[in-house]
């Protein structure tokens, strides 16, 4: 009994709170974060005029989150193509966000989520101490039509978010 008492408690702190994470069919909290310019991003300047691609990832110029932003910028002509604009959202400030988006010329947006508040009004879960790392395909209407949670492959987001949008159209 205790081994299965410790078990649940270790796969509650790996996997965090997933009923709180917003869902399919859910509406995309309003918010406001500052972009890797400094200036102030609210998601209600871009809800209503087309799809849009928020991915959470842990850090700036990591190793899974490095492959993630690459193959984002790499597939971003696919993603404007389709109407798409796509965020980046993680804990890192203004500076990291901008050296980040520099060293790898990231052509789309990301928001410092310094607080994480962002993050926890999208329920984005953790694991362990790591935050997670979760992709929302939002339509024009700021309804979640797809989400994609996998902390260890960034990459598969990009056809993740691809395929969703296709879906979409």
């Amino acid at each position: 009994m205790k081994k299965l008492s410790i078990l649940i408690f270790l796969f509650m702190i790996s996997f965090g709170n997933t009923a709180a994470q917003l869902k399919a069919g859910g509406k995309v909290p309003s918010f406001q974060l500052q972009d890797q310019d400094g200036n102030t991003f609210d998601i209600n300047s871009v809800l209503g005029k087309q799809p849009l691609v928020i991915y959470f990832y842990p850090k700036d110029e990591t190793g899974g989150c490095t492959k993630e932003a690459c193959s984002f910028r790499d597939a971003y002509e696919d993603f404007t193509s389709r109407g798409a604009k796509v965020i980046g959202i993680s804990g890192d400030d203004v500076a990291s966000h901008k050296s980040f988006a520099t060293h790898h010329k990231l052509p789309f947006t990301l928001l410092a989520d310094t607080g994480n508040k962002v993050r926890k009004l999208f329920g984005v879960p953790k694991t362990l101490f790591i935050p997670g790392r979760v992709t929302y395909i939002v339509d024009k209407q700021g309804t979640v039509t797809y989400v994609f949670n996998n902390l260890s492959d960034g990459p598969r987001h990009v056809k993740e978010a691809l395929a969703a949008l296709e879906k979409m159209n």
